[in-house]
Protein backbone atom coordinates (compact mmCIF):
# COMPACT_ATOMS: atom_id res chain seq x y z
CA UNK A 1 0.00 0.00 0.00
CA UNK A 2 1.30 3.45 -0.95
CA UNK A 3 0.20 6.71 0.66
CA UNK A 4 0.35 10.21 -0.82
CA UNK A 5 -0.70 13.69 0.36
CA UNK A 6 -1.80 15.98 -2.50
CA UNK A 7 -0.78 19.64 -2.45
CA UNK A 8 -3.55 22.08 -1.56
CA UNK A 9 -5.46 19.48 0.51
CA UNK A 10 -3.96 19.80 3.99
CA UNK A 11 -4.45 16.65 6.07
CA UNK A 12 -6.02 14.64 3.24
CA UNK A 13 -4.31 11.34 2.40
CA UNK A 14 -4.67 8.96 -0.50
CA UNK A 15 -3.92 5.27 -0.11
CA UNK A 16 -3.25 3.13 -3.17
CA UNK A 17 -4.38 -0.43 -2.46
CA UNK A 18 -2.18 -3.36 -3.42
CA UNK A 19 -2.83 -7.10 -3.25
CA UNK A 20 -1.88 -7.22 0.46
CA UNK A 21 -5.13 -5.32 1.26
CA UNK A 22 -7.32 -6.90 -1.40
CA UNK A 23 -10.61 -8.21 -0.02
CA UNK A 24 -10.52 -6.15 3.18
CA UNK A 25 -13.68 -4.24 4.10
CA UNK A 26 -13.38 -0.49 3.69
CA UNK A 27 -14.46 0.25 7.28
CA UNK A 28 -11.94 -2.21 8.74
CA UNK A 29 -9.20 -0.72 6.55
CA UNK A 30 -10.01 2.78 7.81
CA UNK A 31 -10.14 1.70 11.45
CA UNK A 32 -6.67 0.25 11.01
CA UNK A 33 -5.36 3.41 9.36
CA UNK A 34 -6.95 5.82 11.83
CA UNK A 35 -5.78 4.42 15.16
CA UNK A 36 -7.02 6.58 18.00
CA UNK A 37 -9.99 8.00 16.10
CA UNK A 38 -13.31 7.03 17.74
CA UNK A 39 -15.11 4.39 15.70
CA UNK A 40 -18.25 6.54 15.60
CA UNK A 41 -16.26 9.31 13.84
CA UNK A 42 -14.95 6.90 11.22
CA UNK A 43 -18.46 5.72 10.34
CA UNK A 44 -19.73 9.31 10.33
CA UNK A 45 -17.28 10.40 7.61
CA UNK A 46 -18.17 7.24 5.66
CA UNK A 47 -21.88 8.16 5.79
CA UNK A 48 -21.12 11.73 4.73
CA UNK A 49 -19.15 10.55 1.72
CA UNK A 50 -15.90 12.16 2.89
CA UNK A 51 -14.12 8.86 2.29
CA UNK A 52 -13.92 8.15 -1.44
CA UNK A 53 -12.84 5.10 -3.40
CA UNK A 54 -11.70 5.87 -6.94
CA UNK A 55 -13.39 9.27 -6.63
CA UNK A 56 -16.81 7.99 -5.64
CA UNK A 57 -18.77 7.09 -2.52
CA UNK A 58 -18.44 3.57 -1.11
CA UNK A 59 -20.32 1.59 1.50
CA UNK A 60 -18.54 0.55 4.73
CA UNK A 61 -18.74 -3.11 3.66
CA UNK A 62 -17.13 -2.46 0.25
CA UNK A 63 -14.34 -4.97 -0.38
CA UNK A 64 -11.15 -3.26 -1.52
CA UNK A 65 -9.54 -4.30 -4.78
CA UNK A 66 -5.92 -4.05 -5.87
CA UNK A 67 -5.53 -0.75 -7.74
CA UNK A 68 -8.21 1.11 -5.75
CA UNK A 69 -7.37 4.61 -4.51
CA UNK A 70 -8.89 5.58 -1.14
CA UNK A 71 -9.28 9.21 -0.08
CA UNK A 72 -8.83 9.50 3.72
CA UNK A 73 -9.98 12.85 5.20
CA UNK A 74 -8.20 14.49 8.15
CA UNK A 75 -9.60 13.34 11.48
CA UNK A 76 -8.67 14.38 15.03
CA UNK A 77 -7.00 11.68 17.13
CA UNK A 78 -7.80 11.09 20.79
CA UNK A 79 -5.22 12.47 23.20
CA UNK A 80 -2.82 9.68 24.09
CA UNK A 81 0.48 9.33 25.79
CA UNK A 82 3.44 9.20 23.43
CA UNK A 83 4.20 5.61 22.40
CA UNK A 84 7.69 4.30 23.13
CA UNK A 85 10.43 4.49 20.54
CA UNK A 86 10.99 1.30 18.54
CA UNK A 87 14.43 1.03 20.16
CA UNK A 88 12.67 0.40 23.47
CA UNK A 89 10.81 -2.57 22.02
CA UNK A 90 13.75 -4.80 21.13
CA UNK A 91 12.84 -7.13 24.00
CA UNK A 92 9.87 -8.27 21.91
CA UNK A 93 12.20 -9.98 19.43
CA UNK A 94 13.26 -12.39 22.16
CA UNK A 95 9.63 -13.47 22.49
CA UNK A 96 9.21 -14.57 18.88
CA UNK A 97 8.36 -18.27 18.94
CA UNK A 98 8.09 -18.67 15.16
CA UNK A 99 8.35 -16.47 12.07
CA UNK A 100 8.31 -16.87 8.30
CA UNK A 101 7.32 -14.68 5.33
CA UNK A 102 3.60 -15.15 6.04
CA UNK A 103 3.06 -15.20 9.79
CA UNK A 104 4.55 -14.71 13.22
CA UNK A 105 3.83 -16.31 16.61
CA UNK A 106 4.63 -14.20 19.65
CA UNK A 107 4.91 -15.32 23.28
CA UNK A 108 2.70 -12.55 24.66
CA UNK A 109 3.50 -11.44 28.20
CA UNK A 110 0.71 -11.19 30.76
CA UNK A 111 -0.41 -7.64 31.50
CA UNK A 112 0.11 -6.34 27.96
CA UNK A 113 -3.06 -5.88 25.87
CA UNK A 114 -3.06 -7.08 22.27
CA UNK A 115 -3.94 -3.57 21.08
CA UNK A 116 -4.05 -0.06 22.48
CA UNK A 117 -7.24 1.68 23.55
CA UNK A 118 -9.10 3.06 26.58
CA UNK A 119 -6.16 5.27 27.45
CA UNK A 120 -3.52 2.62 26.68
CA UNK A 121 -1.09 4.11 24.17
CA UNK A 122 0.33 0.87 22.84
CA UNK A 123 -0.48 -2.81 22.74
CA UNK A 124 1.22 -5.83 21.20
CA UNK A 125 0.21 -5.11 17.63
CA UNK A 126 1.20 -1.42 17.76
CA UNK A 127 4.53 -2.41 19.32
CA UNK A 128 5.18 -4.93 16.57
CA UNK A 129 4.33 -2.39 13.87
CA UNK A 130 6.85 0.03 15.35
CA UNK A 131 9.46 -2.70 15.71
CA UNK A 132 8.86 -3.85 12.13
CA UNK A 133 8.14 -0.51 10.48
CA UNK A 134 9.17 -1.94 7.10
CA UNK A 135 6.56 -4.71 7.19
CA UNK A 136 3.72 -3.99 4.71
CA UNK A 137 1.17 -5.56 7.04
CA UNK A 138 0.90 -7.01 10.56
CA UNK A 139 -2.57 -8.02 11.77
CA UNK A 140 -3.86 -10.03 14.73
CA UNK A 141 -5.34 -13.39 13.74
CA UNK A 142 -6.97 -13.81 17.16
CA UNK A 143 -6.83 -12.14 20.56
CA UNK A 144 -5.73 -12.97 24.09
CA UNK A 145 -7.04 -11.25 27.20
CA UNK A 146 -4.69 -8.71 28.74
CA UNK A 147 -4.00 -11.02 31.70
CA UNK A 148 -3.35 -14.10 29.54
CA UNK A 149 0.14 -15.02 28.38
CA UNK A 150 1.34 -17.28 25.58
CA UNK A 151 0.98 -18.00 21.87
CA UNK A 152 -0.42 -15.13 19.81
CA UNK A 153 -0.72 -15.53 16.03
CA UNK A 154 -0.09 -12.56 13.70
CA UNK A 155 -0.48 -12.53 9.90
CA UNK A 156 1.95 -10.69 7.61
CA UNK A 157 -0.08 -10.95 4.38
CA UNK A 158 -3.81 -10.41 3.83
CA UNK A 159 -4.48 -13.69 1.96
CA UNK A 160 -2.89 -15.52 4.89
CA UNK A 161 -4.99 -13.53 7.38
CA UNK A 162 -8.19 -14.38 5.49
CA UNK A 163 -7.22 -18.06 5.31
CA UNK A 164 -6.36 -18.24 9.02
CA UNK A 165 -9.64 -16.57 9.96
CA UNK A 166 -11.50 -19.19 7.92
CA UNK A 167 -9.51 -21.94 9.66
CA UNK A 168 -10.46 -20.49 13.05
CA UNK A 169 -14.15 -20.48 12.12
CA UNK A 170 -13.89 -24.09 10.95
CA UNK A 171 -12.04 -25.25 14.07
CA UNK A 172 -8.88 -26.09 12.12
CA UNK A 173 -6.52 -24.24 14.45
CA UNK A 174 -5.92 -26.10 17.71
CA UNK A 175 -5.65 -23.70 20.63
CA UNK A 176 -4.58 -25.27 23.91
CA UNK A 177 -4.36 -23.45 27.24
CA UNK A 178 -3.12 -24.26 30.73
CA UNK A 179 -5.15 -22.98 33.67
CA UNK A 180 -5.17 -23.50 37.42
CA UNK A 181 -8.74 -23.84 38.67
CA UNK A 182 -10.37 -23.96 42.09
CA UNK A 183 -10.91 -27.31 43.77
CA UNK A 184 -10.18 -30.86 42.77
CA UNK A 185 -11.61 -31.70 39.37
CA UNK A 186 -13.46 -35.01 39.36
CA UNK A 187 -14.56 -37.24 36.51
CA UNK A 188 -11.72 -36.86 34.06
CA UNK A 189 -11.99 -35.02 30.77
CA UNK A 190 -15.18 -33.08 30.09
CA UNK A 191 -16.61 -31.32 27.04
CA UNK A 192 -18.43 -28.09 27.84
CA UNK A 193 -20.98 -26.73 25.40
CA UNK A 194 -22.46 -23.53 26.84
CA UNK A 195 -23.51 -20.56 24.64
CA UNK A 196 -22.04 -17.21 25.63
CA UNK A 197 -23.39 -13.69 25.37
CA UNK A 198 -21.79 -10.37 26.21
CA UNK A 199 -23.43 -8.33 28.96
CA UNK A 200 -22.27 -4.72 29.47
CA UNK A 201 -24.72 -3.90 32.26
CA UNK A 202 -22.38 -4.53 35.19
CA UNK A 203 -20.94 -1.13 35.96
CA UNK A 204 -20.00 -0.63 32.33
CA UNK A 205 -17.54 -3.55 32.39
CA UNK A 206 -17.39 -5.98 29.51
CA UNK A 207 -18.75 -9.21 30.95
CA UNK A 208 -19.80 -12.50 29.39
CA UNK A 209 -22.52 -14.85 30.62
CA UNK A 210 -23.79 -18.31 29.75
CA UNK A 211 -27.19 -17.81 28.11
CA UNK A 212 -29.33 -19.96 25.85
CA UNK A 213 -29.65 -17.13 23.32
CA UNK A 214 -25.89 -16.61 23.20
CA UNK A 215 -23.38 -17.70 20.55
CA UNK A 216 -22.24 -21.30 20.41
CA UNK A 217 -19.12 -21.95 22.52
CA UNK A 218 -17.32 -25.30 22.81
CA UNK A 219 -14.43 -26.20 25.12
CA UNK A 220 -12.74 -29.37 26.37
CA UNK A 221 -11.27 -29.55 29.89
CA UNK A 222 -8.75 -32.24 30.92
CA UNK A 223 -7.07 -32.43 34.36
CA UNK A 224 -3.27 -32.64 34.43
CA UNK A 225 -2.52 -32.65 38.16
CA UNK A 226 -3.58 -31.59 41.65
CA UNK A 227 -1.83 -28.72 43.41
CA UNK A 228 -3.04 -28.08 46.93
CA UNK A 229 -6.54 -26.56 46.72
CA UNK A 230 -6.48 -26.46 42.92
CA UNK A 231 -6.23 -28.49 39.71
CA UNK A 232 -4.04 -27.75 36.73
CA UNK A 233 -6.19 -28.09 33.62
CA UNK A 234 -5.52 -28.40 29.92
CA UNK A 235 -8.22 -26.47 28.05
CA UNK A 236 -8.85 -26.72 24.33
CA UNK A 237 -11.06 -24.06 22.77
CA UNK A 238 -13.03 -25.13 19.69
CA UNK A 239 -14.57 -21.67 19.35
CA UNK A 240 -13.06 -18.28 20.11
CA UNK A 241 -15.58 -16.35 22.16
CA UNK A 242 -14.61 -13.50 24.44
CA UNK A 243 -13.45 -14.78 27.88
CA UNK A 244 -14.53 -18.30 26.85
CA UNK A 245 -12.07 -20.32 28.96
CA UNK A 246 -12.73 -18.18 32.03
CA UNK A 247 -16.52 -18.27 31.78
CA UNK A 248 -16.69 -22.00 30.96
CA UNK A 249 -14.40 -22.79 33.90
CA UNK A 250 -16.62 -20.78 36.27
CA UNK A 251 -19.73 -22.39 34.73
CA UNK A 252 -18.27 -25.81 35.56
CA UNK A 253 -17.84 -24.74 39.19
CA UNK A 254 -14.06 -24.42 38.93
CA UNK A 255 -13.16 -20.75 38.30
CA UNK A 256 -9.62 -19.92 37.21
CA UNK A 257 -7.16 -18.71 39.85
CA UNK A 258 -6.54 -14.98 39.83
CA UNK A 259 -9.66 -14.19 37.80
CA UNK A 260 -11.04 -10.92 39.16
CA UNK A 261 -14.17 -11.01 36.95
CA UNK A 262 -15.44 -14.57 37.08
CA UNK A 263 -13.37 -16.01 39.91
CA UNK A 264 -13.95 -16.69 43.59
CA UNK A 265 -12.60 -14.13 46.06
CA UNK A 266 -11.50 -16.44 48.88
CA UNK A 267 -9.76 -18.81 46.46
CA UNK A 268 -7.95 -15.92 44.82
CA UNK A 269 -6.85 -14.68 48.25
CA UNK A 270 -5.51 -18.14 49.08
CA UNK A 271 -3.56 -18.27 45.81
CA UNK A 272 -2.13 -14.79 46.38
CA UNK A 273 -0.60 -16.17 49.57
CA UNK A 274 1.13 -18.73 47.32
CA UNK A 275 2.58 -15.93 45.22
CA UNK A 276 0.01 -15.63 42.40
CA UNK A 277 -0.14 -12.04 41.15
CA UNK A 278 -1.97 -12.53 37.83
CA UNK A 279 -4.57 -14.62 36.03
CA UNK A 280 -3.40 -18.24 35.86
CA UNK A 281 -4.24 -18.73 32.19
CA UNK A 282 -1.59 -19.44 29.57
CA UNK A 283 -1.94 -20.08 25.82
CA UNK A 284 0.45 -23.02 25.73
CA UNK A 285 0.16 -24.36 22.18
CA UNK A 286 -1.01 -23.62 18.64
CA UNK A 287 -1.30 -26.31 15.95
CA UNK A 288 -2.44 -25.75 12.37
CA UNK A 289 -1.63 -26.40 8.74
CA UNK A 290 0.22 -23.46 7.21
CA UNK A 291 -2.23 -21.86 4.73
CA UNK A 292 0.53 -20.92 2.27
CA UNK A 293 2.91 -23.91 2.41
CA UNK A 294 0.75 -26.78 3.67
CA UNK A 295 3.32 -27.56 6.39
CA UNK A 296 2.08 -28.75 9.78
CA UNK A 297 2.95 -26.10 12.36
CA UNK A 298 3.11 -26.80 16.10
CA UNK A 299 4.23 -23.96 18.38
CA UNK A 300 4.55 -24.24 22.16
CA UNK A 301 5.12 -21.66 24.86
CA UNK A 302 6.49 -22.90 28.20
CA UNK A 303 4.67 -21.99 31.40
CA UNK A 304 6.06 -18.61 32.56
CA UNK A 305 8.32 -18.73 35.63
CA UNK A 306 5.86 -16.80 37.81
CA UNK A 307 3.18 -19.46 37.19
CA UNK A 308 5.56 -22.42 37.46
CA UNK A 309 6.71 -21.00 40.81
CA UNK A 310 3.13 -21.00 42.12
CA UNK A 311 2.79 -24.70 41.21
CA UNK A 312 6.02 -25.51 43.01
CA UNK A 313 4.74 -23.83 46.17
CA UNK A 314 1.43 -25.67 45.96
CA UNK A 315 2.78 -29.05 44.89
CA UNK A 316 1.73 -32.08 46.93
CA UNK A 317 1.94 -35.82 46.49
CA UNK A 318 -1.61 -36.30 45.23
CA UNK A 319 -2.11 -38.06 41.90
CA UNK A 320 -4.99 -38.15 39.47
Amino acid sequence: MKETTPSGQEGVRYADIDESREGQRLDNFLLGQLKGVPKSHVYRVLRRGEVRVNGGRARPDYRLQAGDRVRIPPLRLRERSKPPDARGLEWLRERFLYEDDDLLVLDKPAGMPVHGGSGIAIGVIEALRQLRADAPMLELVHRLDRGTSGCLLIAKRRPVLVALHAMLRDGKIEKQYLALVRGRWRGGSRHISAPLERDRRRGGERMVEVREEGRTAESAFSPKGFFGPATLMKIRLYTGRMHQARVHAAHAGHPIAGDDKYGERDFNRELRAAGLRRLFLHAARLRFVHPATGARISIESPLPPELAGVLERLRDTSTL
